[in-house]
């Protein structure tokens, strides 16, 4: 009887670790905002400027993690970054400085490196070619079960225990969750069992196929690499900081428990646009679809700011959740589609650098323009212009074709 290809088996385990990163990372976010500023009396632009900080040591660190996971698998990696997330959210209640706030939010940033999409991107390159799309936004599925489990979870666990002990509990279970899978499941690629991409017949010594390198100042100079860059260092900029204000957007309009039914319908919106995409990724031109998850995105956030009653921001939240997914999944399904497995760490590494260093100022963005002028209203305008630029660039860097000479022969 022909065995399962272990490839799903990683997949599987990447979706858990994504649900436990996003959950406490990405999604996390507007609940820490939200409990440290109305709990701890912390400002909202301090919390705001930590959260930016927590994306940028992010950024900083995910060349290496690429490059890492490429040499030496991702097992380590994954066990380092849940651990250093443990920490970094049990820390959150106990902050009683700025400066604690801004340790707690670095020490989160060190593992949401470890556990982000360019950890999810590298581990699976070497097990899939023709099913790549299908796999990364399968497992990225997780991103989206975190955030209808996450922020629910974690507000109705302050209400119920208080901030110190959720924040206990979340990390150990994050832990529970993630070591073991770091240790037992997680795999350098399908040669380590003897079998070959996609679960192909054959066996590792057959494959003589001499895939192409590209030399990193090659991939930078092309037109997909760079408008990559800008669409999504625009898009995620945008995205981020809607998310990491997401409640306390929501709380003035919908009352708690109605900001955690709009982080959770969002949520599920983003699990349905992933569904969707793990579908079809494989036989839709991704740039295009990009352009038009960020035109719709740019809508969402529109009528946010124009019509700022409930039933209207419930309605745009749940729009703007069907484009949170596909905005982080079609990131490294370009590059993976584009430059290749053996150059995705690297190439992929780089662009997630620069489009999370642009993304760690969403935070802060909306944090300074909310107390700027007392309300959300002109950072929604002002992020959904900014996301019909990332439309335009996206498609128009998918214009031309990319051409292989710029690549050397590894």
């Amino acid at each position: 009887m022909k065995s399962m290809f272990y490839g799903w088996r990683i997949v599987a385990a990447c979706m858990l670790f994504v649900t436990i990163s996003w959950s406490l990372g990405t999604f996390g976010m507007g609940v820490y905002i939200y409990a440290l500023t109305d709990r701890l009396g912390f400002s909202i632009s301090t919390v705001s400027t930590a959260v930016t900080s927590a994306y940028i040591v992010s950024a900083l660190l995910m060349v290496s993690v690429g490059r890492f996971i490429a040499r030496r698998g991702p097992r380590s990696v994954v066990a380092i970054g849940v651990l250093a997330m443990a920490l970094g959210v049990a820390a959150m209640p106990h902050c009683q400085e700025p400066w604690h706030v801004y340790a707690a939010f670095l020490t989160l940033g060190l593992g949401m490196a470890c556990l982000s999409t360019n950890t999810v991107g590298s581990t699976l390159a070497p097990w899939f070619e023709r099913l790549q799309g299908r796999a990364m936004s399968t497992a990225m599925l997780g991103a989206s079960i975190g955030g209808m489990m996450g922020t629910p979870l974690l507000m109705n666990g302050m209400r119920a225990w208080g901030f110190e002990t959720t924040a206990a509990l979340a990390a150990a279970v994050a832990v529970m969750a993630v070591l073991p899978l770091a240790i037992l499941v997680l795999k350098t690629g399908p040669a380590d069992v003897g079998q070959l991409p996609d679960g192909m017949p054959g066996t590792p010594q057959e494959q003589h196929a001499r895939p192409v390198q590209w030399k990193l100042g090659k991939a930078v100079a092309t037109r997909q690499f760079r408008s990559h860059v800008v669409a999504f260092g625009m898009g995620q900029l945008v995205q981020v900081g809607f998310l990491s204000h997401h409640v306390s957007i929501s709380v003035p309009v919908l009352g708690v428990q109605g900001a955690a039914a709009a982080v959770f319908c969002a949520a599920v919106a983003a699990f349905v646009g992933r569904l969707l995409l793990a579908r079809y990724a494989d036989q839709v031109d991704v740039r295009k679809v990009g352009g038009g998850v960020f035109l719709l995105a740019a809508a969402s956030l529109a009528g946010m700011a124009l019509m700022p009653g409930p039933w209207a921001l419930m309605a745009m939240s749940i729009s703007f959740g069907l484009t949170v997914g596909n905005v982080t999944t079609l990131a490294p399904m370009i590059i993976r589609r584009e430059f290749g497995a053996v150059s995705f760490s690297v190439v992929f590494g780089l662009a997630a650098t620069l489009t999370q260093l642009s993304m760690a100022f969403g935070p802060t963005v909306y944090g300074l323009l909310r107390d700027a002028f007392g309300g959300y209203g002109p950072a929604l305008l002002l992020c959904a212009l900014l996301n019909v630029g990332s439309a335009v660039a996206l498609v128009w860097g998918g214009r031309r074709s990319l051409s292989a000479h710029a690549a050397v022969a590894s």
